[in-house]
């Protein structure tokens, strides 16, 4: 490739100023030089020889008032901004006309937090800049930190009026609308956007995210193929139009963009889980678990690896395995309420009372506060003769679900078992007024108690009111 004058005089300044360092000859740098020298040493996080940099530029080059600038941009990183704001005050005595001031002094302000005035000095420089996209940027990013989501959009927008190239500020102003909710209008912008623009592959991406969060996922994948077509490495876009071919069933071609992004870098454990999702809807068995497997060899710490297993063996009620892999998920999360669930019902399956009880008594303590959770772990307490216990578990439930009549019966056949008939009666008789006919739970749940003469007319009485 080649390289335009600009870089090669560039590279040939750092090759000289390292040279230099390497035999301590003193060699001769414009300031422009140095500038660029020190910038480069900055950005790639060598803080030391920008140092050494700037403190030679400013022996050569000592009323610099760019070198002095650098040198303000340098105390800012170190977090030495008084001594920063001192400088400024003396370059701003010398030229009050330099945009470059208003930006560092802008910085200073933003990293006190007070980002109000930040923005008013960034106005300041709009007056005195060539460079209106950079300070368009930098006022959207203050307007973020204040959480001004709606000027900083503004902001944006300006910035790539600009500067239509500007990718930052294009992620910046659909992360805006986003946070704003104004999904539709996002994707307005964007079409108006890729009008000037049409080869931007990040914008295709965008409208294509946009397109895929309303659900609109035709359109989504129309976007993520102009994206794939600008970009043919463009491994994000891949991945994201396989994720929306998966969720309108297009299974083998999911896979194919899937594997698409195996082939532009190395295989991710995502990539070849969603693979083995594919297959498996496929009813491709063996290749289901096959790429399971190689996802958590990819990445052994990955729970949903090992997740997507269990789920593959339930589905076969291979329910000693299940409880192998399900084990293998709680090591990595021991706090996901689904998957003490799923060791729950597994073990249940298995006859494993005890352990099933363990399991849902898990899920509730992590925030599982559905129905048929609680009335599994109740009626898992009820046979293991635990009645205090679960009488306990279904008053909890009852907040919950304070007008459900499956709680309410086992209420009534819990009290019952414990000679306590007064409170019996009561559930019993707000289980028949919830829903009558589901009395046959006593029955399937309560044999000793449906057999009580009490009991079958209680039922009787309220089945004549």
């Amino acid at each position: 490739m080649q390289l335009s004058n600009e870089e090669e005089d560039y590279n040939l300044s750092l090759s000289k100023f390292e040279s230099m360092l390497k035999t301590n000859k003193v060699l001769f740098f414009d300031s422009e030089e140095f500038e660029e020298i020190i910038l480069h040493y900055l950005d790639t996080g060598k803080a030391a020889l920008a140092k050494k940099a700037l403190k030679l530029a400013l022996d050569q080059h000592p009323k610099s008032t760019g070198l002095k600038l650098v040198q303000v941009e340098m105390l800012v990183y170190d977090d030495k901004l008084d001594i920063a704001e001192k400088l400024l005050n003396e370059l701003y005595a010398i030229e009050p006309n330099n945009e470059e001031i208003y930006i560092q002094k802008a910085n200073i302000y933003s990293k006190r937090d007070q980002h109000g005035k930040a923005v008013e000095l960034l106005k300041i420089a709009l007056q005195y800049t060539d460079d209106y996209a950079d300070v368009y940027n930098l006022i959207g990013m203050e307007y973020l930190f204040m959480d001004n989501l709606e000027a900083a959009k503004e902001s944006f927008i300006k910035c790539l009026e600009e500067d239509i190239e500007d990718q930052s500020a294009l992620y910046n102003v659909v992360y805006c609308f986003e946070f704003l909710d104004q999904n539709e209008e996002a994707i307005t912008y964007l079409d108006n956007y890729i009008e000037k623009n049409p080869y931007s592959e990040i914008a295709w991406h965008q409208k294509g995210r946009l397109h895929y969060g309303l659900k609109d996922y035709e359109k989504a994948i129309h976007a993520f193929e102009y994206a794939t077509l600008i970009d043919e490495e463009f491994l994000g876009a891949f991945m994201e139009k396989a994720k929306a071919l998966e969720r309108l069933g297009k299974y083998d071609e999911a896979i194919e963009s899937y594997n698409r992004t195996i082939e532009l870098d190395d295989a991710t454990s995502y990539a070849l889980l969603r693979i083995g999702k594919c297959h498996e809807k496929l009813g491709n068995k063996i290749l289901a678990l096959k790429f399971y497997n190689e996802t958590v060899h990819e990445d052994p710490l990955l729970d949903k690896g090992w997740i997507a297993i269990t789920d593959f063996y339930l589905r076969e009620q291979n329910f000693q395995k299940a409880l192998f892999y399900v084990k293998k998920a709680l090591e990595i999360d021991n706090q996901n309420r689904l998957y003490w669930k799923r060791y729950a019902t597994i073990n249940k399956q298995m006859n494993f009372f005890e352990e099933a009880e363990f399991g849902y008594r898990k899920a509730v303590e992590f925030g599982d506060t559905e129905l048929d959770t609680w009335l599994f772990w109740v009626d898992i307490l009820q046979f293991l003769g635990e009645f205090e216990s679960a009488i306990h578990t279904l008053l909890q439930a009852a907040d919950y679900f304070p007008e459900e009549n499956e709680i309410e019966y086992r209420l009534a056949g819990l009290y019952f078992m414990i000679q306590d008939n007064r409170k019996a009666k009561f559930h019993l008789s707000n289980a028949l007024r919830l829903n009558f006919d589901n009395y046959i739970l006593i029955e399937d749940l309560f044999p000793v108690v449906w057999t009580k003469k009490m009991v079958q007319n209680y039922i009787e009485k309220h089945k004549k009111q």
